[in-house]
């Protein structure tokens, strides 16, 4: 059944965005189809304003904050989401602060400053920087512009799967990696709640994984993080993040990948689609990859979440 109001949504989203964010090519991957004995199919979101799916999100909630008053905005990002709410700002004429983890890739950190919003560095990955961020936010009375845990967020970023089925109508699995879980909650819920049959595959780095184990203990949990190529999906989640029901209801499977399998997904790919893809849309595909068998017939999508990778990154993968 339809839930209506994500269902509408998603859909004032797509009509209040489409003039400043690009409809992706949803791209058929002769390698990986027959590699898999399966139909695949890349959603291009690192082909995206900013080089990453986050443009949606942000640009939506940004020009609802924008349309209610709204001249200054506070976020918290590992990098993209950053990239993201500094571009829309700076296409509304509008003042960002972004908060970002002392970790955050020098290719993000100056991706953001080149939009020219004011940045501040602290804490040692996007958990911390939320905390700090909406500290601030709250002491200052200014909104603060969730990566993930809003309703306008998790639509904006539902438009990928408006855009999936006006393309490609059914799919029967998509493979998205996951953080905070916006972008699994927004795809997972258009897809179903407009009667698709398709398995929502939630995908993880084992080193950074607070989605994966928050779902298998039922609960958001604390758990420690380590250091991982998928910098887009690193870090804490947010205690009563609204994501994690979306997640409880929509996600179908959830499967972890290690660093190796990571960089092989990442070296491979390079390789043979000739396109540029970070940690996180790595992330995708290795899962994909471990399972690819179940999938034989089938037709697949993975979504390439983002483009954003630092030269040193990408020299360092490509050398293993």
């Amino acid at each position: 059944m339809i839930d209506q109001k994500f269902y509408k949504k998603v859909k004032a989203a797509h009509h209040r965005i489409q003039d400043d964010v690009r409809f992706t090519p949803l791209q058929y991957s002769p390698t990986l189809s027959n590699q898999s004995n399966a139909e695949v199919y890349l959603k291009l979101e690192n082909f995206q304003v900013t080089g990453s799916f986050k443009a949606r999100g942000a640009t939506n909630k940004a020009k609802i904050l924008y349309d209610q008053g709204h001249r200054k905005i506070v976020t918290a990002s590992s990098g993209n989401h950053g990239s993201a709410v500094a571009n829309a700002a700076k296409t509304l004429g509008i003042e960002a602060l972004i908060f970002l983890p002392n970790t955050v890739s020098e290719a993000k950190l100056k991706k953001i400053q080149f939009f020219g919003a004011e940045v501040q560095l602290v804490g040692d990955d996007s958990g911390d920087a939320e905390v700090a961020a909406r500290d601030y936010a709250d002491n200052t009375n200014l909104p603060y512009l969730s990566p993930y845990n809003d309703e306008d967020v998790i639509a904006g970023q539902g438009t990928i799967g408006l855009e999936i089925l006006e393309e490609k109508d059914p799919m029967d699995a998509v493979f998205i990696a996951v953080g905070g879980g916006g972008l699994i909650s927004g795809i997972g819920s258009y897809l179903k709640g407009v009667g698709q049959d398709c398995e929502i595959v939630a995908c993880s780095p084992e080193n950074s994984a607070a989605m994966h184990h928050a779902l298998q203990a039922g609960k958001i949990e604390q758990i420690e993080h380590s250091q991982t190529l998928s910098d887009g999906t690193a870090g804490a989640l947010e205690e009563g993040a609204i994501t994690f029901n979306y997640c409880q209801t929509v996600v179908d499977r959830s499967i972890l990948v290690n660093e190796s399998q990571i960089v092989h997904a990442m070296k491979t790919f390079m390789d043979q689609h000739q396109m540029l893809i970070e940690g996180a849309a790595g992330v995708a595909l290795a899962a994909f990859e471990s399972v690819q068998k179940e999938y034989e017939k089938k037709r697949v999508t993975i979504l390439l979440c983002g483009g954003n990778i630092a030269n040193q990154t990408l020299l360092k993968v490509l050398q293993s």
